[in-house]
């Protein structure tokens, strides 16, 4: 009985942190800003985006199959992004350096962006913290050219997400 009430807290702790959060965050509401270095080093301001199109695309970690499927699947549709006047930028909580071996492994031709210490992450709802492991979630954010989010995705399927963003992005800017 012990066994089974522990857990029973566990699992509702995990629900608790993994789901309680995203009343923040909404449709409409103003993207918190950041500035953060890519696997090049140079630092992105969210700011100087103002008056694009962003897609913000939060994962674990790099060099993961999940997060390689999804970063893979984001560089094979960077081409009609960029086309459709965006910017993709890959956020998680790995280093510039583990950014550029996985960028450069997988020939990533957009920004990784290195938030250590998952304040962007935290500030966008998608901070998995449980006990002493940190992670982003796979979460993705578009955000219209004056800042505010124009659509939220929820725990993506990394194989086919870049073309609901495409076919959203298509949608919300005509």
């Amino acid at each position: 009985m012990l066994r089974n009430l522990k857990q029973s807290f566990v699992s509702l702790l995990f629900v608790s942190i993994s789901l309680g959060s995203f009343a923040s965050l909404s449709v409409g509401s103003q993207a918190p800003n950041f500035i953060l270095s890519d696997q090049n080093n140079i630092s992105h301001d969210l700011s100087d985006y103002k008056g694009s199109w962003v897609i913000l695309y939060f994962y674990p970690k790099d060099d993961t199959p999940g997060c390689t499927t999804q970063a893979c699947d984001f560089r094979d549709a960077v081409e009609r992004i960029i086309a459709s006047r965006s910017t993709v930028f890959g956020v998680s909580l790995d280093s510039v350096e583990s950014h550029k071996r996985f960028a450069e492994k997988n020939n990533l031709q957009f920004s990784l962006l290195s938030d250590q210490g998952g304040s962007v992450s935290k500030a966008y709802d998608s901070l998995n913290n449980f006990i002493s492991f940190k992670s982003s979630k796979r979460n993705t954010f578009i955000i219209d050219p004056e800042g505010k989010i124009a659509k939220i995705y929820l725990s993506v399927k990394p194989s086919t997400h870049s073309q609901m963003v495409l076919n959203d992005l298509n949608q919300l800017q005509n």
